[in-house]
């Protein structure tokens, strides 16, 4: 995405900057006070996936959302650091040089794998691991033929120069969108078809979508859930035709201190589709919302 000519119509702009940190120059935005909340989307996504959640939070934390690397408006520095470990590696040398020191990491998807491993290495301001809320927690292997054909696919794409051309030849058509989204199990408004069309259509956000999924293994991490420490809260989506709600329940049934919770009537994007819902979720679960159903103490 270019941030001259696409920034000023993005969601949130006003509160978007660029920061720069080895190897990457990240698009970060960042607002409110409070418990800072990092927010990480996932694969294809960027930061205008929070864009109604973001103001909700903000009521009583800080809030910071970052664009993957390569995608939305975040320029990766190398096509080598796009795997789940380095990309770990690089937000938490972020938060170190911004001074963030989350009380609890969000993430949707594949970034709720992010959000694990990040748990791992940060501590919150209480000298424990963040707490980590995972929407529609992408915690799972492919299964059978897909679990090496996938694989091999996406590398095969992200290695063809031509590929991000003959994904984005034309345009991106907001049809085209409503049917890759509504294949998930969600319904967005127009506008939100209109900003995935957007990526959709933008080469070097599919060339960096195209990287991450190359170099994604989940495999050392799921092999090490039973050691994840930090509190854990998944939100699954009764109706996400991605990440099926087992996938969740899999994850949630190794991690030591887990809960999962389904979301009825919802599918994968469902914090743009219930934005006070999933809001509302993620402060009860950090102890800023007491009247929330899922709070600290419970």
């Amino acid at each position: 995405m270019d941030w001259a000519r696409d920034l000023p119509t993005w969601p949130l702009s006003a509160l978007s900057r660029r920061v720069t940190c080895r190897p990457h120059r990240w698009h970060v935005q960042e607002t409110g006070t409070g418990p800072t909340i990092l927010l990480i989307h996932g694969a294809g996504g960027a930061t205008h996936s929070w864009r109604d959640v973001m103001p909700i939070l903000a009521k009583q934390a800080h809030v910071v959302a970052v664009d993957l690397p390569g995608q939305g408006f975040t320029q990766a520095g190398t096509r080598a650091r796009s795997g789940l470990n380095p990309t770990a590696a690089d937000i938490a040398a972020l938060c170190a040089q911004e001074g963030w020191s989350p009380a609890a990491i969000v993430g949707h998807s594949a970034g709720a794998a992010i959000a694990l491993r990040l748990s791992q290495t940060l501590l919150s301001p209480r000298g424990h691991p963040p707490d980590v809320i995972g929407i529609n927690p992408a915690l799972g292997k492919f299964e059978g033929v897909a679990g090496w054909l996938f694989p091999v696919l996406a590398k095969a794409l992200a290695l063809n120069p031509l590929t991000p051309w003959l994904f984005t030849m034309g345009g991106a058509s907001e049809r085209r969108a409503r049917q890759l989204i509504e294949g998930t199990g969600s319904q967005l408004t127009p506008d939100g078809y209109r900003l995935y069309s957007r990526l959709m259509g933008d080469r070097s956000h599919v060339a960096g979508t195209l990287q991450m999924m190359a170099s994604w293994v989940l495999d050392g991490l799921i092999a090490d859930l039973p050691n994840i420490t930090a509190r854990c809260l998944f939100l699954a989506a009764e109706n996400d035709r991605a990440v099926p709600v087992r996938v969740a329940e899999r994850a949630g049934d190794a991690i030591p201190d887990a809960t999962v919770e389904t979301l009825p009537g919802l599918g994968h994007l469902a914090h743009e589709e219930a934005p006070d819902l999933v809001a509302g979720r993620i402060l009860g679960f950090v102890g800023l919302d007491q009247s929330d159903s899922v709070s600290r103490n419970a």
